[in-house]
């Protein structure tokens, strides 16, 4: 690996003594880790100590040829950036309003949405478009109802005044910490670009502070050594935005760096790849009330979605709410042509997200409306909520839940007519339409695998098994 010489003169100060650790470290093949999804259980080999669902895998399977890594039983996640579950734990322990600002692909937004309180709120965002299907594929995947996906920009963050309790902005960087995965980070890199980074870090933040209550939390990341993207990022927050420093407590053993400023992982003292945190509480107090408010806008907002939802509706509300776990906690409602259900505490502040944002999709698409007939999404399939006894479901094997992942035509036992919930280990995958002669695959072509799978078809090895079925 040919390291930049800008690069080792900038980071030799911050090492000292361990630098050649270091570097030697950089010479050894990353480590693979997931971060289990609580819907099921999947072992792996080694625990990941900062966060209480991350493994270690001692080798990486073939993730694509693991009908349970499309159904979301867990994400493949670098383990450094599950050291947000500390922050999360240590400072929020209420039901909160939290903004993952650059939350494309997903993996700390669905770690955010399992560790939050109940009756939380979690707004995904990603600006960019392409990457924003993405971002709302895996959430989707990971099956929980408290999330609003937006393609948005920060500076569209500004209106929704003192909205948010939390915020994590995990800032595009330079990408340091990613050298040894990554080669073409090495080749991008430059201390031009560093430079540039700070500047965008900084735009970053200016524009969503308002967002952010007085006293919130900020959980700020990245995946960059250099000082000036990580401390004096922290130091230029504090002193010209206005916020104070939050510690957290760590063990002694768990190889974690303590900076002035925050928390640093380096791959030769953690497994794991490079990383940079730190918590801040907002100090500063916004006495402007210029933003939008919720509640200000609740009468008319009844109005027009009460007429939304009659023209929108072919069938009663029950129906869609006895597919779900707990029907009265549902509020059911439409976005375009989209049947969801809303968490009934939080549905009016997803709604006014809604008309203030670019939402990509929230709670649970339940069904896509076609004329009469209502066509059951592959997110409902997914979601942890879903209640598996009002549908006829049929158990696959391994061969044929690939088939059925790469949209192919199966077969299945006889069955009724109708919408058929696929399974495999227990775990849904998706829907199929029995028309009797044969079945339609309705799994969402543009997440099909494309890949083609070597043969013989094993089951992933790494410790990737569902353990909760019987």
């Amino acid at each position: 690996m040919n390291l930049p010489q800008p690069f080792i003169t900038e980071i030799t100060p911050i090492l000292g003594s361990e630098l050649n650790d270091f570097l030697q470290a950089l010479q050894q093949n990353s480590p693979t880790s997931i971060r289990v999804n609580n819907k099921t259980i999947v072992t792996g080999n080694k625990p990941v100590s900062w966060c209480e669902t991350g493994f270690y895998l001692n080798e990486r399977p073939l993730f694509t040829a693991d009908p349970l890594f499309h159904a979301g039983a867990y994400y493949v996640q670098e383990a450094s950036s599950m050291f947000v579950e500390q922050a999360i734990k240590q400072y929020i322990s209420e039901p909160i309003n939290i903004l993952d600002l650059c939350a494309a692909p997903g993996g700390k937004s669905t770690h955010l949405s399992s560790l939050l309180p109940e009756n939380s709120l979690l707004v995904s965002n990603e600006i960019i478009r392409s990457r924003v299907y993405i971002l709302a594929e895996n959430m989707m995947k990971w099956g929980n109802s408290n999330v609003v996906v937006t393609n948005n920009s920060p500076d569209d963050f500004s209106k929704l005044h003192s909205f948010f309790d939390a915020m994590l902005i995990d800032a595009p960087c330079s990408g340091e910490g990613m050298f040894r995965k990554d080669e073409g980070a090495i080749n991008e890199w430059s201390p031009d670009n560093v430079k540039k980074c700070v500047e965008r870090q900084r735009n970053i933040v200016s524009a969503v502070w308002s967002a952010l209550k007085t006293g919130g939390i900020l959980i700020y990341s990245t995946c960059t050594y250099n000082r000036h993207e990580n401390e004096e990022n922290i130091q230029w927050i504090i002193n010209e935005l206005g916020a104070e420093l939050l510690p957290l407590k760590l063990n002694d053993d768990l190889g974690i760096t303590v900076s002035d400023y925050g928390y640093r992982f380096y791959p030769h003292k953690t497994c794991g790849e490079g990383f940079f945190l730190s918590v801040l509480r907002k100090t500063s107090d916004d006495t402007c009330h210029c933003g939008l408010d919720p509640q200000s806008h609740r009468k008319r907002d009844k109005k027009q979605n009460k007429k939304k939802e009659i023209a929108g509706q072919a069938r009663n509300d029950g129906d869609f709410k006895k597919q779900l776990l707990n029907p009265n906690n549902w509020k059911i409602s439409m976005l375009g042509n989209i049947v969801r259900a809303l968490p009934e505490k939080k549905a009016e502040e997803i709604e006014w997200l809604e008309k203030n944002l670019n939402p990509m999709y929230s709670g649970i698409p339940l069904a896509e409306q076609k004329g009469k007939d209502f066509i059951p999404e592959t997110a409902l399939a997914l979601s942890k909520h879903i209640d598996l006894n009002q549908f006829n479901t049929v158990e696959v094997d391994l061969k044929t839940a690939i088939l059925y992942l790469q949209k192919e035509a199966i077969e299945i036992p006889p069955i009724d007519k109708g919408y058929v919930l696929l399974t495999y280990q227990k775990v849904p995958i998706g829907w199929v339409k029995n028309i009797g002669n044969r079945c339609n695959n309705l799994y969402p072509n543009e997440w099909r695998i494309r890949m083609k799978i070597p043969s013989p078809l094993n089951p992933p090895k790494g410790g990737l098994e569902n353990k909760n079925h019987d």
